[in-house]
């Protein structure tokens, strides 16, 4: 088992800065996922790691030891594909013990580490098939048994379901779960899905053009998010943002747009007074705002007038999608709520959970204040 450091890593093609002075400390035994757009540097710095990229400056560690310029195959980790790269011709188990097979591994250790690997997996009863005779779930299945059976140091995943349908990709996300339980060992998982972060990792990276924007839990980038593009890709649908002025009325403040003006809670003035009169940006996530009819207790409520531009009925919820002015947002409501395509109506903002964020700091990326 080891922990895994990035160290002011770069890595350059040409002109283009795929990563861009990338530092994390991935403790021993964790769960990180590597999460961000395509194009942002995630598989990349997962390829550094596994050393099939060379790094252009800064240093990787496994454990204590620099890695840079280690061949992959001493660097002690396993790594599995989107492509599952099953090799057609071999058994299950041949594909399994293929890599023990080159290491020259006793044949007794083989058939011991393949069996664990199987059982663990429950796919004992196709270790005899082709790739061919088994389906997506079973060919990832095989792909992670291929990598336990090596019992690495650290275990990579490049997007492992993406080529996996939805209900499939749930099933298989908690299996990998549990595996990383069972296993202790340092995992490290690449996907643009942002649910898949969220539901597995011990802790999360956020990325987007080359450049960690944030790392922390799931619970807490959920909740505190950096700056305004953690914010936009952490949660489904993504943070409703408006932007607009915050104005002071005697001793109250308001959230002042072109569609609404609601007022600050007295709690958050102390935060929010020296924006006074600045260009913000209001971010509230659908979750927070409510049919009126069906309002949490005890939360602080403000009241916006929109349009139902349309609806998506999930069974447990309602998404709506609404028109305010010149802004499109989105609200998950209550499934007893009976809207339809051009109802005038009223919302409430959950006040005690609401974002600002600054873009006279950071135009392209503004933070968020609190």
């Amino acid at each position: 088992m080891a922990s895994v450091t990035y160290k002011h890593v770069y890595k350059r093609f040409g002109d283009f800065t795929a990563l861009n002075d990338m530092s994390i400390e991935i403790e021993d035994k964790e769960f990180l996922v590597l999460v961000g757009p395509s194009g942002c540097g995630k598989t990349t710095a997962l390829r550094c790691l596994a050393g099939l990229e060379e790094i252009t400056e800064g240093e990787v560690l496994i454990g204590d030891r620099v890695v840079n310029d280690v061949p992959p195959k001493d660097r002690d980790i396993a790594m599995v594909f989107q492509s599952y790269a099953l090799y057609p011709h071999m058994t299950v188990y041949d594909n399994m013990a293929f890599g023990l097979k080159l290491r020259k591994t006793p044949k007794d250790e083989i058939k011991r580490r393949v069996e664990e690997a199987a059982g663990i997996l429950g796919i004992e009863a196709l270790l005899k098939r082709k790739p061919r005779e088994l389906s997506g779930g079973q060919r990832q299945r095989v792909a992670v048994g291929r990598a336990i059976v090596r019992e690495p140091k650290v275990f990579l995943f490049d997007e492992p379901l993406s080529n996996l349908d939805a209900k499939l990709r749930v099933q298989t996300r908690a299996e990998i779960s549990k595996l990383h339980n069972r296993l202790q060992t340092t995992f490290i998982y690449v996907t643009h899905d942002q649910t898949e972060a969220m539901t597995m990792a011990s802790r999360i990276a956020v990325m987007n053009k080359g450049v960690l924007q944030q790392l922390d839990t799931p619970q807490r980038l959920y909740d505190l998010p950096a700056n305004l593009f953690v914010a936009g890709f952490i949660g489904s649908p993504a943070m409703n943002f408006f932007s607009g002025k915050i104005r002071k009325d005697g001793s109250s403040l308001f959230m002042e747009t072109d569609q609404f003006s609601i007022k600050i809670p007295e709690k958050s003035m102390p935060i929010y007074s020296p924006l006074v009169g600045k260009d913000v940006i209001f971010g509230i996530r659908p979750e927070d705002i409510h049919n009126p009819l069906f309002v949490p207790l005890d939360i602080s409520a403000a009241e916006v007038k929109a349009k139902v531009d349309f609806t998506e009925l999930m069974g447990n919820e309602i998404f709506l999608y609404l028109k305010s002015g010149k802004n499109d947002f989105a609200a998950r409501v209550d499934p007893r709520s009976r809207y339809a395509m051009g109802d005038e109506v009223n919302l409430i903002f959950n006040m005690d959970n609401f974002h600002i964020f600054d873009p006279s700091l950071d135009p392209e990326n503004p933070p968020a204040i609190r």
